[in-house]
């Protein structure tokens, strides 16, 4: 059994047709989905790439792997996917994009270096690499944004594209009179990208797993991860035409948001982003670029789907297809993520199992309330394995594609954000420490709490499936927020760092140096079995105390 584990960067959950965009058809995501289960309910541990990626490739929450924000290395000596399904005879494998930054200072400290197996994995989040590009290449007066190389870059240069970045240049950048009009500005997401369609991106991402999947033998987890539909939003023709005005759908967003009294809120709303994107004018750019992008995306899943057929390994290969977190596009007057709005922190999440034992949920839709760092769980299960719950704080959801329900589900869901690396900090007059944020939903209520003297926010999601009304200072919805902070005290005491003993292990520890001899507090032995203080009593073999 194999493992198709294939990441988006930036893609909403509602811009699939299977998930109900009326304009938006991904016949390819939709396939899988009828297939298999779609998951409604699926949040990720923090709306920022670095951060929410770490969660998925640890299965643990962001405070307990500590790489909390993009370019926070993930320290060394975390376990990865890679080390759970390598004990389990599983290869781990990467064929894109993973965010992640080495320890470096760690890895020094412990003599260990890329060149060696277990450095290389160590630097590369536990995978071994097939390809790595991080996919963003962009240049200024200081260097290059992403100091490693760039595959797809040297792939460009292969090809003609003759440019010192023919990322920049040509993938991500069109033309308006003979100039080049750079993806970076809005304005120009309604151009082509001056690329052939073939070697933009997503393909050329596409062609590295397909031949990924040609030369493999034995079992193995490839992680496909895509750069699109991320920001810059220009994709090449014919994708760039495909949809207008009449596709974009209006802003979830209410005047009474406008008005909130919640500081938090308001810097986020008064941010460079959010204004863009309050720009009715950037919509009308932005959307119908994003489309296209996902467009792109679902097309070259169908490539991936047709080998698969064609090889006849779709029958043995398990296939998960999700995003590291969404995307505002406006709503709420904001863009980009980083807060718990649905439209950042819930992502899709489509599973398809072979195994006959899943084929009673094939073409359902499961709304239990789901984690990005149950993937991880899931992933050991499939491969065997038993979940090392005292390592993994997922859960595996084999259950629900069986069609059980768990007993001991979740009754939330969890996700942090960092903001300390960001000016919002400072416009909150909060130290590093204190620009920490955090959701507790519980399927219904979901709680946004800040450290510092920031009042918290509240949305009712069944009377107001859009949250537009704050209710966090509603006095009448104190019980309601008690009850979420009970939530959130109960998740803070969770065992995150005692990752070297298990629950069973320490069971085994109970009571065994009592049997290697160590009796501690005994008044004459009576307490205990006879066969422990067997060898501390009986006669003497000589008496040396008389030669004192």
């Amino acid at each position: 059994m194999n493992i198709l584990f294939v990441m988006y960067d930036q893609l909403r959950f509602d811009y699939l047709s299977c998930a109900g965009h009326p304009h938006l058809k991904t016949p390819n995501f939709d396939k899988i989905a009828q297939r298999g289960v779609r998951f409604t309910n699926t949040y990720v541990q923090s709306p920022i790439c670095g951060a929410s990626r770490m969660s998925f490739y640890t299965g643990r929450y962001t405070s307990s792997h500590g790489a909390e924000w993009n370019g926070y290395p993930l320290r060394v000596g975390e376990q990865t996917l890679g080390d759970h399904l390598r004990k389990l005879g599983m290869q781990c494998w990467l064929v894109g994009k993973t965010h992640m930054k080495a320890d470096a200072e760690g890895m020094e400290r412990l003599g260990l270096t890329p060149d060696t197996i277990i450095g290389a994995r160590q630097a590369e989040c536990g995978f071994d690499v097939w390809i790595r590009d991080d996919g963003l290449w962009g240049e200024g007066p200081d260097g290059f944004y992403d100091q490693k190389r760039s595959p797809y870059n040297e792939y460009l240069k292969s090809e003609g594209y003759d440019a010192h970045n023919p990322w920049a240049d040509f993938a991500n950048s069109g033309i308006d009179n003979g100039e080049k009009a750079t993806g970076w500005f809005f304005n120009n997401a309604d151009k082509p990208a001056n690329i052939k369609e073939r070697d933009s991106e997503t393909p050329w991402l596409t062609n590295q797993a397909i031949d990924f999947m040609k030369n493999q033998t034995g079992a193995w987890l490839a992680h496909i991860s895509y750069i699109k539909p991320h920001w810059p939003y220009i994709v090449p023709a014919p994708y760039n035409s495909k949809f207008n005005s009449n596709h974009i759908l209006p802003p979830k967003r209410h005047k009474t948001e406008r008005k909130t009294k919640n500081p938090l809120y308001q810097s986020y709303q008064n941010s460079r982003v959010a204004k863009a994107f309050q720009n009715e004018n950037v919509r009308q750019k932005v959307i119908p670029a994003y489309m296209g992008l996902i467009k792109q995306c679902d097309d070259q899943l169908g490539r991936i789907i047709e080998y698969l057929e064609n090889s006849k390994e779709i029958d043995n290969t398990m296939i998960v297809l999700t995003s590291d977190h969404g995307d505002y596009l406006g709503d709420h007057w904001l863009g980009e993520k980083d807060l718990f709005h649905e439209q950042s922190v819930k992502v899709p999440l489509i599973v398809y199992d072979p195994r006959p034992e899943a084929n009673i949920t094939r073409g359902t839709t499961c709304d239990a309330l789901t984690e990005s760092l149950d993937l991880v769980a899931t992933f050991i299960d499939f491969a065997g394995g038993q979940v090392p719950n005292h390592i993994v704080e997922g859960k595996s959801i084999i259950p629900w594609l069986n069609g059980d329900t768990p007993e001991d589900w979740r009754k939330f869901v969890v996700s942090e954000y960092n903001f300390s690396a960001t000016q919002h900090m400072q416009n909150l007059n909060l130290n590093s420490s204190e620009a920490r944020l955090y959701m507790i939903f519980d399927g219904r209520y979901k709680l946004i709490h800040c450290q510092g003297d920031i009042p918290p926010m509240l949305f009712d999601l069944q009377k107001d499936p859009d949250e537009y009304f704050d209710l966090g200072q509603s006095n009448q919805y104190k019980p309601i927020r008690d009850k979420l902070y009970g939530y959130l005290y109960k998740w803070s005491l969770r065992n995150s760092q005692r990752v070297t003993k298990s629950d069973d292990d320490i069971e085994k520890m109970r009571g065994a140096s009592l049997r290697r001899g160590i009796l501690p507090f005994l008044i004459d032995g009576t307490e205990v079995p006879s066969e422990l203080v067997a060898k501390y009593v009986g006669p003497v073999s000589k008496n040396y105390s008389e030669d004192n």
